[in-house]
């Protein structure tokens, strides 16, 4: 008898159908083909040992499990559960009328519980686009799909529960996830889970300049570089901005949490992230580390990806290797990754924003008078290690100053982090209604055509313009870079001044382009005077 079950695979942030054939005919051994790895191939032995102490034989003839498509490498522990069921049914062992309605994924224990595997989340998706009765997970995973409402997402702890289900012979709506013990639970503590601790703004004393530059960005989704010595506040800073970003859209929320499941950091979550990701990964990180990779078909998304909707935040920026930081170029201009390999290729999203701290010299205490010990070659060379590409795609480049004595004895407060995150979620939505039906939702992202029609300029400003570039010695990215930021500009200073929605998100006036442009104070022509 030929059993076919359905399983899936995860191909960048979708599901594909994987139909595990398992038959059973005269012969002897157990056989598995269809391009597995180690990890799906080592199944057998736990699936035969599970099987057993579960009380079911197996069966002393050829049993041959086929995973179709055959030319799609498969990987992980998910198949032992379908397998487990191919060979029960086709065996005779027990009746499952419903085995081919629904999408089964998980690993198998010894003693026939069922673990968690990754990716639960783009599972229920495609068992609710291919029209399945529902899909069976391991209980801590289908925590993850609890949002798929469409569709029945059973939450099972064992192979009797797999079982009890399909044979369908009494009511096992109890298995299904809402109606699980530990759906109560995680959603009783989901306040705890979804909630972090982040610097406020009003605690950060002084860097009234570096907060404008944060609210800024934050406000446009703008890249965003930090220079200065130790001890300023740069990764306060880079930390507090996690606190003023606003809430995730339902969409944003759903490929953010696809990325997270597929890569098996969100097993035991509930439902859809809620909080936008801040990742900070240490400056050794590898390329793979940092924009994805794998070995094989297996390739999982990196930080660049596990950022998507929210910080990438990289300290110690100019001691990464420059491999790496050259890297980070096509992530940051087309907020997508492709990751490819000999046999495989695999694309995530990316679109996050990117902010990055740097000492200003190998020493850290260039501009605190004779504290500095570096000369001026060395510092140059050190700066020189943010090639020109890089620095074009920072649209704030701000540098940290040392705390004024008075204010940090005195423990001057500015504004809470949560009057600046009511300014930047209105100067977002001023962006959203401005692009609406363009496909883009905020100041960074638009292209050479959007960007003519919403950020046009009047004679004044062009000369503006002409006189920046001139002196500065601007690329062509760096002139669009900062037609973005003083677009954001316009949009936060609106905020500030008026109150009136229909007077929000005015024109670009000169002032917004000068102010843009003082954060580009790194810019190559400059670099030398500076240092």
């Amino acid at each position: 008898m030929l059993i076919n079950i359905t399983g899936a695979k995860c191909v960048g942030i979708d599901a594909v159908p994987v139909v595990v054939e398992v038959k059973i005919d005269k012969g002897i051994g157990i056989h598995l083909v269809g391009l597995a790895d180690v990890a799906v191939k080592e199944s057998l032995l736990r699936t035969v040992t599970a099987l057993q102490s579960m009380d079911f034989h197996i069966p002393g003839k050829k049993i041959v499990i086929n995973l179709a498509p055959a030319d799609l490498h498969k990987s992980g522990s998910g198949y032992d559960l379908p397998i487990a069921l191919g060979i029960i049914a086709a065996s005779g062992q027990r009746e499952l009328p419903g085995l081919e309605k629904y999408l089964i994924m998980g690993e198998l224990g010894l003693d026939g519980s069922v673990r968690p595997v990754p990716g639960a989340l783009p599972y229920a998706e495609m068992a609710v686009q291919k029209g399945f009765a529902g899909c069976i997970l391991p209980a801590l995973s289908a925590l993850e799909a609890v949002e798929y409402r469409e569709t029945s997402v059973f939450g099972v702890d064992c192979l009797a529960d797999v079982l009890r289900i399909l044979e369908e012979k009494e009511d096992s709506s109890d298995l299904l996830i809402w109606n699980r013990r530990i759906y109560t639970e995680a959603s009783e503590c989901e306040g705890a889970v979804q909630a972090g601790y982040y610097p406020d703004f009003a605690d950060i004393i002084g860097q009234d300049g570096a907060k404008r530059g944060a609210e800024i960005a934050v406000s446009g989704n703008h890249n965003l570089l930090l220079i200065g010595s130790p001890g300023t506040g740069k990764s306060s800073l880079a930390k507090a901005i996690a606190g003023i970003l606003p809430p995730m859209s339902r969409d944003e929320s759903m490929v953010t949490s696809k990325i997270y499941s597929v890569a098996g950091l969100s097993s035991g979550g509930y439902g859809l992230m809620k909080r936008r990701p801040f990742r900070s990964p240490h400056y050794s990180a590898s390329i793979a580390a940092i924009i994805g990779g794998g070995n094989g078909g297996n390739l999982v998304p990196g930080e660049v990806s596990l950022a998507h909707g929210g910080v990438l935040f990289l300290d110690e920026f100019a001691q990464m290797p420059k491999s790496v930081m050259e890297a980070l170029r096509g992530p940051v201009e087309d907020r997508k990754v492709v990751v490819s390999r000999l046999r495989a290729k695999t694309e995530y999203p990316c679109s996050f924003m990117l902010v990055a701290a740097s000492n200003p010299c190998p020493c850290g205490y260039y501009g605190e008078g004779e504290r500095c010990v570096c000369t001026a070659g060395r510092r140059l060379g050190y700066l020189s290690r943010l090639s020109g590409p890089i620095m074009d795609r920072l649209d704030l480049q701000i540098w940290v100053s040392p705390v004024e004595t008075y204010k940090l004895v005195r423990r001057v407060k500015g504004e809470s982090s949560a009057a600046v995150a009511a300014r930047v979620l209105a100067a977002r939505e001023i962006q959203r209604r401005r692009f609406e039906g363009t496909g883009i939702t905020l100041n960074s992202e638009m292209d050479a055509a959007l960007l003519e029609h919403f950020s046009p300029l009047d004679d004044e400003c062009r000369q503006t313009m002409e006189k920046l570039i001139n002196a500065n010695g601007l690329s062509a990215r760096a002139f669009t870079r900062i037609l973005k930021v003083a677009r954001t500009i316009a949009d936060v200073n609106s905020v500030r001044e008026s109150s009136d929605p229909a007077l929000l998100g005015g024109p670009i006036r000169p002032p917004h382009l000068i102010e843009a442009a003082t954060f580009r104070f790194l810019d190559r022509q400059n670099l030398e005077e500076l240092l």
